[in-house]
């Protein structure tokens, strides 16, 4: 086993591939750099996630691997390799339990290579294993615990996104050519999501949106990817107040901007859900075949989550549901009675 680094210099973090799963690293990130201030800190992303971290004064840098695309071949995958080592990192610490990852960082020459024991890996390769949690444990502290096992203290859990002032910009201009006033009561609902059985129906979201326009004369602002416009139109047809649809519009940074702008966010299990907890503004919540337990949102903020216990094992990963009973057990009125509560 190679000595542990007591002092190092070159800090590298493999992480993971989903927004919200790198924004619950953020408060790992905040513990290495508590601990190392004067380390240089990198952090190596999936390309999608990486505005997740952009902005982030805990990390000095961020590189990019796309093993699915422009790093899928073996050439590529050695380039990136040659590229590491001549960065000279001395620490890795694995947040993806990935042998191929830990694999490239042992080539890359990184001498000190932490992260979780599993079946798949060699006791040869991770210089110091940590054991894996035995419970199923809150995601953020799934990264956490990583640092705490190396001797490293960790006080917060809470994690962060950061927006600058081009995207706050943009927000206003959006704001501004949508005929949004700054004494305008705004709400933004979020359908969309990267798993089918995750979305709650979108009658329901148009219900809620109706009796958000009544209740306060809200402004409506339906966000989510280009993939999602389809769905943004036929929760808008079913609306009393033609809602601004963001769909494809935007990006995270600039949704960041115009969550921190609304008063009201209402959203599934899903990366922008996570945004919103990180900003601070009050959050509806609502969680179906994932566990809040393990990737609900945290936050000091006002949150409200909404999950019915309807006797599956949560989480579920039961691709085929036809049903979809977790989310269809969650009525329009669990959500205004969450929003009488919050608002």
């Amino acid at each position: 086993m190679t000595k542990k680094i007591l002092d190092p210099k070159r800090i590298l973090i493999f992480n993971v591939n989903w927004l919200g799963d790198v924004l619950f690293s953020t408060p790992a990130l905040k513990a290495l750099r508590t601990k190392y201030p004067q380390a240089h800190i990198a952090c190596i992303l999936h390309p999608r996630t990486k505005e997740m971290l952009e902005g982030n004064p805990n990390v000095d840098e961020i590189i990019i691997f796309d093993e699915k695309e422009k790093d899928k071949h073996l050439f590529n995958k050695f380039r990136f390799i040659s590229q590491l080592r001549k960065r000279k990192f001395d620490t890795v610490f694995l947040f993806h339990r990935s042998f191929t990852r830990l694999m490239l960082m042992t080539l890359a020459k990184i001498p000190n290579r932490i992260g979780y024991k599993a079946k798949k890996r060699s006791s040869l390769f991770l210089t110091k294993k940590i054991p894996l949690p035995k419970a199923d444990i809150h995601r953020v502290d799934y990264f956490l615990n990583i640092l705490r096992n190396y001797g490293i203290a960790c006080e917060s859990n809470e994690y962060e996104f950061f927006v600058d002032d081009a995207s706050r910009k943009k927000a206003a201009e959006i704001f501004k050519n949508e005929q949004i006033s700054a004494s305008d009561f705004v709400a933004i609902i979020n359908p969309g999501g990267n798993w089918l059985l995750k979305r709650w129906l979108p009658e329901r979201f148009a219900q809620v949106a109706n009796f958000l326009i009544d209740k306060f004369k809200a402004k409506i602002i339906i966000s989510g990817s280009s993939k999602d416009i389809p769905l943004a139109k036929e929760i808008a047809d079913k609306l009393t107040q033609k809602p601004v649809i963001l769909c494809g519009r935007t990006s995270l940074k600039e949704l960041g901007a115009i969550i921190q702008r609304c008063q009201l966010f209402i959203s599934a299990d899903s990366g922008p859900m996570h945004i919103s907890a990180a900003l601070k503004t009050p959050l509806i919540a609502l969680f179906g075949p994932t566990s809040p337990r393990i990737t609900g949102p945290i936050g000091t903020g006002k949150i409200k989550i909404i999950h019915k216990d309807i006797g599956c094992k949560i989480p579920c990963y039961e691709v085929n549901c036809a049903g979809n009973r977790c989310m269809q057990a969650i009525s329009a009125q669990d959500c205004i009675k969450a929003i009488e509560e919050i608002i």
